[in-house]
């Protein structure tokens, strides 16, 4: 048995490892995929504290490092349930393993929405983005496509006008959905175009690199390509914590209806990361969210 065990290995999860560690606590981490999370796709971070500039997968390589130095164990499972059992916690992955610990982080963060398109998940930091406050930067004075039509994809559109010379939402509802302040201020901004009522159908790309989208009008079937550098999904986040809502309470949208203590109805469980409800999500939020479960679980365990 360990001392905590933390579902994801993104930045909020291998943070919750580290201060576990360095209070004395053993730790395991299960990570389903590959360690880092969301932030692999950014080519450069920039916006981290103390760091000038780096990639996304290097910022994971030298977390991992760090949580292994410090004794950290690691398995690449699928967490399916969490079991409350009292004095400790049983979890259960998809391949068979079946592991207790006295404290569970949950970090299973989120994934995007995708568009569904052939080529798509190459492109991921080859072009498609997500996130305007973390790629934005690389798209100045081009021309950028931003595929959503609410709240999100307004203001992702609204950063990017900033620093862009052209950019085009589009959505393929009759009309965008986001609030109307936020329209209205794209309204003002003349480097801005929508097209509504319309669909992406593919991606146009040169030597590996995005060079634009053709999109088709859901009214009258025509097809144009719309030449571009980059293109920014906002078409929602899915959050994957259904597995757990009988220890954690999730809100109408999924997520962990929990605030920054990071606590659930269930003691000793506590959730972490963008997989929590919350206003921001960005990778400093993450491992903020990751030191406080995990010191809210040490304490726990000293309780006990």
């Amino acid at each position: 048995m360990v001392d905590i065990i933390i579902v994801g290995g993104g930045p909020a999860g291998m943070t919750a490892a580290l201060y576990a560690l360095r209070n004395g606590k053993s730790a395991l981490v299960i990570e389903k995929n590959g360690f880092g999370g969301q932030i692999t796709h950014s080519p450069k971070v920039e916006n981290y504290p103390g760091t000038l500039q780096m990639s996304g997968n290097e910022f994971a390589d030298r977390m991992l490092e760090q949580i292994l130095a410090q004794g950290a164990e690691i398995e690449l499972e699928k967490v399916i349930s969490v079991e409350d059992a009292g004095d400790f916690k049983r979890v259960r992955t998809e391949e068979g393993g079946c592991y207790e610990g006295r404290a569970v982080v949950i970090a299973t963060g989120v994934k995007h929405r995708m568009l569904g398109l052939e080529g798509e998940n190459e492109l991921v930091g080859e072009g498609i983005s997500f996130c305007a406050v973390c790629d934005g930067d690389f798209y100045t004075g081009q021309t950028v496509c931003v595929a959503g039509g609410g709240n999100s994809a307004l203001q992702e559109a609204i950063l990017l006008a900033d620093k862009c010379s052209r950019v085009v939402i589009l959505q393929d509802l009759p009309q965008l959905t986001g609030e109307g302040k936020l329209q209205d201020v794209l309204a003002a901004r003349e480097n801005v175009q929508v097209i509504c009522d319309t669909k992406i159908n593919r991606l146009l790309t040169a030597d590996g690199a995005l060079k634009g989208v053709e999109i088709e009008s859901r009214t009258t079937g025509e097809k144009q390509e719309i030449a571009c550098d980059g293109l920014f999904v906002a078409i929602g986040l899915i959050p994957e914590n259904g597995p757990f809502a009988d220890l954690a309470a999730l809100n109408d949208w999924g997520y962990f209806d929990s605030d920054e203590k990071c606590l659930t109805k269930t003691p000793g469980v506590y959730v972490a990361g963008d997989c929590r409800s919350k206003g921001v999500r960005q990778l400093t939020t993450a491992v903020a969210d990751g030191a406080t479960a995990a010191l809210a679980a040490c304490r726990y365990i000293n309780e006990q």
